[in-house]
């Protein structure tokens, strides 16, 4: 299949960039305005000198929230076209459901804008691809939300991997788990739109459906044509870990199986899945399970766990499986379980790096230089959720092309590379 590239002309001219000096005010806008914006957008805040000038959502009770959270001064729109007309803004914070990650992106590369946009980076592998070469093209800005990079014990994590630290790293585990028992996201039916939602904006590239409860808020994630379940929600953080702390970039091959056997619910994703990547000389496995929180075991006294709620769970996390020891982590801290003489039992608290993360893009904002999780290492990190979501769907074992992004030889699956998208939308092929 050869690739369709993003059309770049939008119909409004590419607008100048400012060239901020150090201690020069930053002005940002939110697009959606659901809980994560509102979490990262007050870190960004935190740093001095940044101020959100805009806000925008198609659900006015979120955006008002927003505006009032931002200042009298802040403006607010329900169509993000209009916030990047904005003239004072100089970047964009793009906290949207995942169907709408792309196109705001790559409009705000065109309009001179830095972009902060939050994980997974895009909806599918085309989307993620148009938005690395809008920013390239541009020469913007644009972190992804996938605040390991920013971590300093994932860095010593890495540098102790690559150093052999542990022996040969031939096998890497990352798992999600979570209990979504008795009710999943629950049962809703099909209803009139409520007042002050724009609906068809908000579907955007999505089909046109009946308006549904369940598709809008947190359980959009539970929905294939906005979103790709636990595995681009929760896997893609661990994902861009891993090719950090193997310096890897992407798999040969992918197969995956599951299903959804447990829960009774509208949700559409599997309930448990588990996926293989080959890379060169070693292998990934994945496992999301909504069943059971437990995860694995292996608790140390003094240590915290993310989302950890029993005595004994371990609900998220990555193990590198080495010839000389074992190493573990979360975003909270990390473990090394000796397998032979010479390496040390060592543990290490620490703390979720949304923070740092926030601070990295408006020092980047201002410097010029590329971010801690640059655009394009998080197309790679997103995409192997991606395949692993397409292996799950063909039911079959996959060989990719990451020079090409294809697959060979599996037309089925390159068709799921991306979607054709609602008019008109539909820009991104």
């Amino acid at each position: 299949m050869r690739r369709r590239h993003f059309l770049f002309a939008t119909g409004s001219a590419l607008s100048a960039s400012r060239i901020l000096g150090a201690n020069d005010r930053v002005h940002v806008g939110l697009i959606g305005c659901g809980g994560r914006g509102r979490y990262v957008a007050g870190f960004m805040r935190q740093v001095p000198n940044v101020h959100f000038s805009a806000v925008c959502d198609v659900w006015r009770e979120k955006r008002l929230a927003a505006k009032q959270w931002a200042g009298p001064d802040t403006a607010e729109f329900s169509d993000f076209r209009k916030l990047l007309e904005h003239k004072p803004l100089d970047a964009v914070l793009v906290a949207t459901p995942d169907h709408w990650h792309a196109i705001p992106t790559i409009f705000a590369c065109q309009a001179g804008k830095d972009v902060y946009v939050e994980k997974p980076l895009a909806h599918n592998v085309r989307e993620g691809r148009a938005m690395v070469e809008a920013a390239r093209r541009y020469k913007r800005i644009v972190q992804v939300g996938t605040q390991h990079r920013s971590a300093p014990h994932y860095a010593e994590v890495a540098q102790i991997v690559q150093s052999g630290g542990i022996g040969e790293v031939r096998f890497v585990r990352v798992w999600n788990y979570s209990n979504m028992l008795p009710n999943g996201i629950g049962h809703a039916d099909d209803e009139a739109v409520p007042d002050g939602v724009d609906w068809d904006m908000y579907l955007g590239p999505a089909p046109m459906v009946p308006y549904n409860r369940l598709r809008i808020g947190p359980t959009y994630r539970w929905f294939w044509d906005y979103a790709g379940g636990t595995i681009t929600d929760f896997g893609v953080h661990r994902f861009d870990t891993v090719n950090q702390v193997m310096n890897a970039k992407a798999p040969l091959t992918v197969s995956a199986t599951g299903g959804r056997y447990v829960l009774k619910d509208d949700g559409q994703m599997p309930d448990l899945l588990q996926v293989t990547w080959e890379f060169p000389g070693w292998v990934l496995s994945y496992e999301a399970c909504n069943f059971n929180s437990h995860g694995t075991g292996g608790r140390t006294p003094g240590m915290k766990y993310y989302h950890a709620k029993g005595a004994d769970d371990r609900p998220h996390g990555e193990a590198y499986y080495g010839t000389k020891g074992t190493l573990m982590c979360d975003r909270l801290g990390y473990e090394i379980y000796p397998g032979s003489e010479g390496v040390q039992r060592v543990y290490k608290n620490s703390t979720d790096a949304t923070a740092l993360h926030a601070r990295n893009f408006i020092e980047c904002v201002r410097s010029r230089k590329r971010p801690n999780a640059d655009v394009e290492l998080g197309h790679w990190g997103t995409n192997i959720a991606h395949l692993g979501n397409i292996a799950y769907k063909t039911r079959r074992k996959l060989v990719w092309d990451s020079v090409k992004e294809d697959f060979e030889g599996a037309a089925e699956a390159s068709a799921l590379l991306s979607r054709k998208a609602r008019k008109p939308w539909d820009i991104i092929g």
